[in-house]
């Protein structure tokens, strides 16, 4: 028994459970134990992840400025490349959504980091925006594609370097909190710590049920996504992540090929999540809507669970029905952007010590992550 106990055990291995254990493994004996034959196998590895500090709600918001430094000058003991490549976000209205293009801009954290650009210059950017239908645009040039492998990768190698371990093809099948640990049955195997970390991603709540307690709402929805060829004679490396204002599609240069997605958020049971076909109808439609696109078919499709929670904000704190059971959810599809600042905050929350002062200073709060926050709005573990 004793090589299966711990300081601390973190259920999941994608990027929530491979960085905070990564952190936690400087100071504790820490295992991972994920469910499937491979870390990262759902959302994290499914993710074409986009640095932008204009993206999500504050509460995102803050944790990816807290991020940039990491994300965008990597320490070299990290990871031997870089993690990000600059690539500016463009965000498009059409007359109808100039409203709501002038809000967005106008916001205090928005408004420093982009600049409207008139619709000849956004053209320019990516020639192939339809001129009857784009009516405005906001640039935000600060942005950048990340390096999801690397990055997830870093942190696993991070923590199996400072003996921390990654236990896979362990689904967990029961929790029970007895003589002030937790003992936690993953496949045959009976692992027992003091302090869980439940990082399960879209299963978080089936998670919080095993072990008796209350789910916090957590809603994982299916997110789709296409690869489409990209125009003859066009160099689209250049071409700038394209969002429609509302969300409606947005798409990407992506090794070569355009990645497209509708936007879509369809609330879903946990599972290994699939591409509907009317979702990638949907996305081939706004896009030749929007473009001068002609699509015939994609060269591949696929989808993932982005899972939020109520107030659509991820959660890092403990339960406040048990002891020693830690939440680190609802991450949304913002996980990969943020993952430096929201693993080290969990890390010192998981610690009991106050948030680093760097995080502070971007505005993130240990309060606005934390579950007694969804007592307001529902139940919470």
């Amino acid at each position: 028994m004793r090589d299966r106990q711990a300081d601390v055990l973190v259920i999941g291995a994608g990027i929530a459970g491979a960085s905070v254990a990564a952190h936690l493994a400087l100071r504790c004996a820490v295992v991972v134990l994920e469910r499937e034959s491979q870390p990262g196998y759902h959302s994290t590895g499914r993710s074409a992840a986009l640095f932008s500090e204009t993206y999500g709600n504050p509460v995102i918001r803050a944790l990816t400025r807290a991020s940039r430094a990491f994300l965008l000058d990597t320490p070299q003991s990290f990871t031997s490349g870089p993690l990000s490549r600059p690539r500016g976000s463009l965000f498009i209205a059409t007359t109808a959504q100039i409203p709501a293009l002038e809000v967005f801009a106008g916001l205090p954290d928005v408004a420093p980091i982009t600049h409207r650009i008139d619709v000849h210059r956004a053209r320019a950017l990516c020639p192939i925006l339809r001129e009857e239908t784009l009516a405005a645009a906001l640039l935000e040039p600060g942005s950048a594609d990340l390096d999801v492998q690397a990055l997830h990768q870093g942190y696993l190698r991070g923590l199996r370097g400072r003996n921390g371990r990654v236990v896979c093809d362990a689904p967990i099948a029961a929790l029970e909190y007895t003589q002030g640990a937790w003992h936690v049955y993953a496949g045959v195997e009976e692992w027992v710590a003091p302090i869980v970390v439940n990082a399960a991603g879209a299963w978080a709540d089936e998670i919080a049920q095993l072990a008796g307690l209350p789910r916090i709402g957590l809603v994982p929805c299916r997110r789709t996504a296409l690869l489409l060829a990209a125009p003859p004679r066009c160099a689209i490396e250049s071409w700038p992540m394209v969002i429609d204002i509302d969300e409606l599609f947005y798409f990407k240069p992506e090794a070569g090929s355009l990645l497209l997605s509708p936007g879509d958020e369809t609330p879903s049971e946990p599972t290994d999540a699939q591409p509907d076909d009317w979702d990638v109808a949907v996305a081939i439609d706004r896009m030749q809507t929007a473009t001068t696109l002609e699509i015939e078919r994609p060269q591949a499709k696929w989808a993932g669970l982005r899972s939020f929670t109520p107030d659509r904000a991820p959660v890092a704190g403990y339960s406040t029905a048990a002891a020693g059971f830690f939440w680190l959810a609802g991450q949304g599809g913002y996980g990969i952007q943020t993952a430096p600042a929201l693993s080290r905050a969990a890390a010192a929350l998981v610690l009991n010590e106050p948030l680093p002062e760097d995080l502070l200073s971007a505005g993130v709060q240990a309060d606005e992550l934390s579950p007694a926050r969804l007592q307001a709005i529902g139940p919470v573990g």
